[in-house]
């Protein structure tokens, strides 16, 4: 099939979708599978809105354009296995030589040198046609739609029942805002803990969207009808999850006029970004969407205000008994923009409760079937059950995960493995699809929210032990040791999770084909990443992440 005819077929605009199957597209898997991922993002089962190319979080784009989108495709279907594609900021711009172990494709999305980090000059160059915004795996093309962040929030409410409940969430209610591309896994985590969830979303289409791939059990537009029925569940200790059509904000006041104070408050809004994620108070969507266009100063002025009332209404809570936290969407210092001085009154969830999984090498570890054949994730599930008797969590997710998570776009998986957990798993993966027990390569993946892969003061590296927070040399020195090592596509990008001038971090995706080279560059990549990890935190002055360094002979 010629590139214009597989354009017309997959990447009709905006109808997109990835071939599946084990027949080759482009010249190898190499460069099949970022083709295939790219196509995913953008399909509407996992992007927010594909006619913008829009994946998630309001504003986080796949490619810059669709004549990008095109040439890409046409590129990747001819591309060699000695050169790699640039992608800078969602557009190809060039192809270089190097050699077949070597990343297809290297990618860099919304870097500014630091005095010009800000959204007004981003803007600026989005507008001139010269930028997008890549969030973090939208624009790295490894987003998997809900499941993506599903465990990682999974893996805090659970920690924070540990913490705070005696390990149980049942009874509890847990209120959150936010039910889009990255809140939406907020309920289904909340009831896979445990706890009866209540979310607001000013847009219904979010929460539809949460109801048709079963995220969440129940939608309305009704205050009311909201309260009452998770009184009901909380009373009789059934973890349902609610969505109400509503601001956040109105709804923790009417919450507090009700004195119904939630034992778990935290939020997950698109807060990252003042004008193309966050929906001014008091504002109706299409309002929202004609001020944006008509006037965007007066429109992230009004959204600063309402995080910052949005706020004071969730330290209200924390002050009466809510265990209270930043889900790291940047909240807490745009509300102090806004006037709420007390804005960082409460913590972020990372050194709350991930860090010291992160001392452990430990983070998302995400893989998708390119075969499209949901029995391949099934095989991999089994695979690591098999491989990891003692991982008793993970078996629970796993377990969990295969009856609750309905897949969006090819088949995929996420978990939480950690240092030399996730080594063994590449090739037990790269075995498999060697021995024909899964019908086509695989991809292994994670978020850049890791261990070792990004630099964000107001969320994963949050209140670091030696103050080092905002040094982001160590990104950079994950995207050159996955370069070096041999993923087979690799990105850095600024921004994500709480927009320009507040985060930089990097991302890695490497092909399972079951071949000697996969297997040489999964025992590179699958222990150089997680290494990162354990690094950066011995380095930072962490006794668990002292110990592993150890443990795992990484100490110098």
């Amino acid at each position: 099939m010629d590139a214009s005819s597989f354009i017309k077929k997959y990447a009709n605009h905006p109808n997109y979708f990835a071939p599946v199957g084990s027949k080759l597209n482009a010249k190898s898997w190499q460069t099949e599978a970022p083709l295939r991922m790219l196509l995913n993002n953008l399909n509407e089962e996992v992007a927010e809105d594909p006619s913008n190319l829009v994946v998630y979080g309001g504003s986080g784009q796949a490619a810059r354009d669709t004549d990008s989108v095109k040439k890409i495709i046409e590129l990747l279907l001819e591309l060699d296995n000695n050169e790699s594609l640039l992608v800078q900021s969602g557009k190809p711009v060039g192809k270089v030589r190097t050699h077949e172990q070597a990343p297809r494709v290297l990618i860099a999305n919304s870097n500014l040198v630091p005095a010009w980090s800000t959204w007004e000059h981003f803007e600026k160059l989005k507008s001139d046609g010269l930028m997008m915004f890549g969030q973090m795996t939208a624009g790295s093309w490894i987003y998997i739609g809900t499941q993506g962040i599903l465990q990682g929030t999974y893996e805090t409410f659970v920690s924070c029942a540990k913490r705070h409940f005696n390990n149980s969430l049942y009874g509890k209610l847990l209120v959150s805002g936010g039910l889009g591309g990255m809140g939406g896994a907020q309920p289904l985590a909340a009831t896979m803990s445990g706890a009866t969830f209540l979310g607001a979303d000013i847009d219904p289409s979010r929460i539809e969207k949460r109801l048709a791939t079963k995220y969440i059990d129940k939608m309305t537009f009704s205050y009311d009808e909201a309260r009452d029925w998770i009184l009901d569940a909380k009373k009789k200790k059934k973890n349902i999850s609610v969505g109400l059509v509503s601001d956040i904000g109105d709804l923790l006041e009417k919450l507090l006029e009700d004195n119904i104070i939630p034992d778990i408050l935290t939020d997950q809004t698109s807060a990252h970004d003042p004008v193309h994620g966050y929906i001014p108070n008091g504002l109706s969507l299409s309002e929202a969407n004609n001020l944006r266009i008509k006037d965007p100063v007066q429109y992230k002025e009004l959204s600063l205000k309402s995080m910052a009332r949005h706020v004071s209404f969730m330290l209200k809570m924390k002050s009466l008994g809510s265990i209270t936290f930043d889900y790291g969407n940047n909240l807490r210092e745009f509300a102090k923009q806004g006037g709420e001085k007390n804005a960082f009154h409460f913590n972020g969830f990372v050194p709350e409760y991930i860090r010291p999984l992160f001392c452990e090498g430990k983070g998302p570890f995400r893989w998708v079937a390119l075969s499209g054949n949901s029995d391949d994730i099934y095989v991999t599930d089994k695979a690591l059950i098999d491989a990891f008797p003692e991982n008793k969590n993970m078996i629970r997710w796993l377990e969990k995960a295969r009856k609750k998570v309905k897949f969006q776009g090819l088949p995929s998986r996420i978990c939480w493995l950690g240092m030399g957990e996730r080594e063994k798993a590449g090739l037990i993966f790269n075995d498999l699809v060697k021995s024909g027990k899964i019908s086509a390569p695989i991809v292994i993946g994670r978020d850049h929210l890791d261990c070792g892969s990004v630099a964000s003061p107001y969320r994963e590296t949050e209140g670091m032990l030696d103050g080092s927070d905002a040094v982001s040399d160590w990104p950079l020195l994950n995207l050159m040791s996955n370069t070096a090592g041999g993923a087979t596509w690799v990105s850095f990008h600024h921004g994500g999770g709480v927009g320009m001038g507040y985060s930089q971090h990097a991302g890695m995706v490497i092909l399972v084909d079951g071949t000697k080279r996969a297997e040489s560059c999964i025992k590179r990549v699958l222990h150089n990443d997680p290494a990162l990890g354990i690094i950066r935190h011995s380095d930072a002055g962490y006794d668990k992440a002292n110990n592993n360094l150890k443990k795992f002979n990484l100490d110098i």
